[in-house]
């Protein structure tokens, strides 16, 4: 009994040791990964807070209302952020409705075959094709084959294609992630695939949509390779059309046949310059598009927490 005993309690007492172990390794992850989180966070802060300093003397409103000049201190952003706030505009409408759409049939509608197979590995690769590919592609098929020119049409669309398989991965991983049993449970009760999609799945699943989202829109907003090669200007002196009309029918969609330029393309413009005020104008317009960035993000994410509150009620 006594060796039976023994052998029991030196068992135990590398049961115990090993737990101690991996407790002691789970600490030390977690303190290296939040070591690594706020370096990277203060790295990043560094960097903005270089970029605000370096432009400070440039902010003011006549920086947002000026067009570029060949002149640095009377140069401004105004056509550079109306064309990346209504590429945007474009880009979303494209590309999320779509990419929504098709997670949803992938993951709830498609069968199983090699079919959806090819086509889910051909999405998974196409979410890290180089945006260069994107600006050629447009350029061929967008601005000469189907005439939409140089403009914001194409350019919406150009950036629509790019993101697109990141919104739909990102889908697809949100929907898989809702437990079955919720699924099992409204068929249970007799819902038809689309009541249970659309009342159940897709309101569980709507944060990581927004998270998608909020990824890719992030990545259109600051690429200039697409738009660059797809021809964008890089001096322009005048806005495009306006999209609201003081007579009927009100609406015009006329702005999206326009030239346009971007944030991205006025900072390559005016980086490539030696004279050192155009490098504070190209520092200011690079914390401004940070911070359109930052507010189109805390928009998603704030529409993601509402979302998550009403559920959690």
């Amino acid at each position: 009994m006594s060796a039976v005993s023994s052998a029991a309690m030196l068992e135990a007492e590398k049961l115990r040791g090993g737990l101690s172990r991996r407790k002691l390794l789970d600490k030390a992850f977690v303190v290296i990964g939040l070591s690594i989180m706020l370096g990277c966070l203060a790295i990043l802060a560094v960097l903005f807070i270089d970029l605000v300093r370096d432009g400070a003397p440039r902010f003011g409103w006549d920086f947002l209302t000026n067009f570029a000049s060949r002149r640095a201190t009377s140069a401004g952003i105004l056509a550079a952020w109306v064309g990346t706030s209504l590429i945007m505009l474009v880009t979303a409408v494209c590309a999320v409705p779509i990419g929504v759409m098709a997670a949803i049939y992938l993951e709830e509608y498609a069968p199983k075959n090699w079919f959806t197979a090819i086509v889910e590995i051909n999405v998974t690769n196409l979410a890290g094709v180089p945006s260069i590919v994107y600006g050629l592609l447009a350029l061929g098929l967008l601005v000469h084959q189907f005439d939409l020119g140089q403009s914001i049409l194409a350019a919406g669309l150009t950036l629509a294609l790019l993101i697109l398989p990141i919104v739909i991965v990102a889908t697809r991983e949100s929907i898989r992630s809702v437990p079955n049993a919720i699924r099992e449970a409204a068929y249970g009760l007799g819902a038809t695939r689309w009541e249970v999609t659309k009342d159940h799945v897709l309101p569980y699943s709507t944060g990581g949509i927004l998270t998608g989202m909020i990824l890719g829109l992030s990545r259109a907003i600051g690429e200039t390779a697409p738009i660059i090669t797809i021809g964008a200007l890089s001096f322009i002196a005048f806005l495009p059309d306006s999209p609201i009309k003081s007579e009927f029918p009100f609406v015009s969609f006329q702005w999206l046949h326009d030239p346009f330029t971007a944030m991205p393309i006025q900072m390559f413009n005016w980086v490539s310059r030696p004279d050192q005020a155009f490098q504070a104008n190209a520092a200011a317009a690079g914390a401004i598009l940070l911070c359109m960035t930052l507010a189109m993000n805390g928009v998603a994410i704030f529409i993601r927490y509402r979302f998550r509150k009403k559920i959690n009620w």
